[in-house]
């Protein structure tokens, strides 16, 4: 069998996966909760062979509006951040800006915006230098905001190419995170979600064909050839013409280095997808969309 033979079964192999969800114990009519539906829809996936035995996952969903988490599995382990580190490091930058260490200016403000919407790496040293490296920005962030940092370990400036593997965080801590983000209680709240929700190709909202179209996103993606992640919030329209905003965050991180890294990102990518949208439909379901 040819390479590209192969790549086009493993993709009938995922839709199959997708479309028959059922199989797997996902019943969207039967109100089963979220966390047993993401739990059978990726242990379907390990019986096919779509996510390897060495493969880990974290998966958590907060529903913002009544402050429920609907689904933790593996919440507390630490798994390569990849860019997911990021909105970490606006946090830190922030904290001296309201100190008055440093100044949020033109220049700041487009390395910012890169960091996190372009995931530029050069211009995310270059705000982890504002902050003073790795282990001085770990050391503020534990200081300060303890509960949003109990598994982050920052140890490296991204390096060249991009292979960064070295820093680390939990899914329970990316919700912490933007909990407290959403409500507005970090240093510059409003300019990190602003940034966060520059458009741009995401694994919760883009491609995620149950989500509906206009649906707001404020999100990180960390993509390494051995993890593959987002973490965000998507802000759901009701009926009534409220918002609904709640949290999705889920990691795959791969035991070995991946060397076909664009193959092997690009359906993990569409399984975090597909998580997305089954909290999608069980957010429907509860609010009533």
């Amino acid at each position: 069998m040819t390479l590209n033979q192969k790549s086009l079964s493993l993709h009938f192999l995922l839709l199959f996966c997708l479309i028959t969800l059922p199989l797997f114990g996902i019943d969207w009519a039967s109100g089963a909760d979220t966390e047993s539906q993401i739990e059978s829809y990726i242990k379907g996936l390990r019986g096919q062979g779509v996510i390897r035995r060495d493969e880990r996952t974290a998966w958590l969903v907060y529903d913002l509006t009544t402050g429920s988490k609907l689904a933790s599995i593996n919440e507390n382990t630490p798994l390569q951040a990849a860019s997911m580190i990021k909105p970490y490091l606006a946090l830190a930058f922030f904290h001296q800006v309201q100190a008055g260490r440093i100044i949020y200016g033109p220049t700041s403000r487009r390395h910012m915006e890169l960091m996190i919407q372009k995931s530029n790496n050069d211009s995310t040293n270059w705000i982890m230098r504002q902050t003073g490296g790795p282990s001085a920005t770990q050391a503020l962030l534990k200081r300060h905001y303890p509960s949003l940092c109990q598994h982050i370990s920052l140890i490296e400036y991204i390096p060249k190419g991009g292979r960064t593997y070295g820093n680390r965080g939990s899914a329970g801590d990316y919700a912490r995170f933007l909990e407290a983000l959403w409500k507005g209680t970090l240093p510059y709240s409003k300019e990190i979600l602003r940034v966060m929700s520059l458009p741009g190709i995401d694994r919760l909202y883009t491609d995620a064909k149950r989500v509906p179209a206009g649906t707001a996103v404020y999100n990180k993606t960390g993509s390494t050839a051995m993890c593959c992640g987002d973490m965000g919030i998507l802000v759901a329209r009701g009926r009534n013409g409220r918002s609904y905003p709640y949290v999705v965050i889920g990691i795959i991180e791969s035991g070995t280095r991946n060397t076909s890294y664009s193959t092997w990102i690009s359906r993990r990518a569409d399984v975090i997808r597909e998580v997305s949208n089954i909290v999608y439909l069980n957010m429907k379901q509860r609010h009533h969309l």
